[in-house]
């Protein structure tokens, strides 16, 4: 799937979730926009080096730890984007497992869609 198509269903997403929420809130659709781009490069440079320094706890914990990696995620994304808020850890965690599964659902109905041979 093309980047920017990924980047605009988890805007929508963003914009969804704190809709639905609430302990988080995004002011308008640009901030939710800014919101999903520095998410996904929190998830794709930040995320991967708290997984590996964690792993000893990861492991401990059967992997529940990641939750509060992804809740940490959410936290600081909402100290970079102005019009974003999140209300502490516990709104951070829900915020980003209903992120994680809007985000699912709004991919796989936009998804690209191949024609059978």
């Amino acid at each position: 799937m093309n980047v920017l198509v990924k980047i605009i269903i988890s805007s929508l997403a963003v914009f969804l979730t704190a809709w639905l929420l609430p302990g988080a809130e995004v002011t308008d659709y640009i901030a939710a926009l800014w919101v999903a781009i520095v998410l996904a490069l929190l998830n794709g440079f930040l995320k991967p080096l708290l997984v590996l320094l964690t792993i000893p706890i990861t492991i401990f914990s059967l992997g529940l730890f990641l939750l509060v990696i992804n809740a940490g995620i959410i936290l600081l994304g909402s100290h970079l984007v102005d019009g974003f808020y999140v209300n502490g850890w516990l709104s951070a965690l829900i915020f980003s497992f209903v992120l994680s599964i809007l985000t699912s659902v709004m991919e796989s109905i936009g998804g690209n869609k191949k024609a059978h041979k």
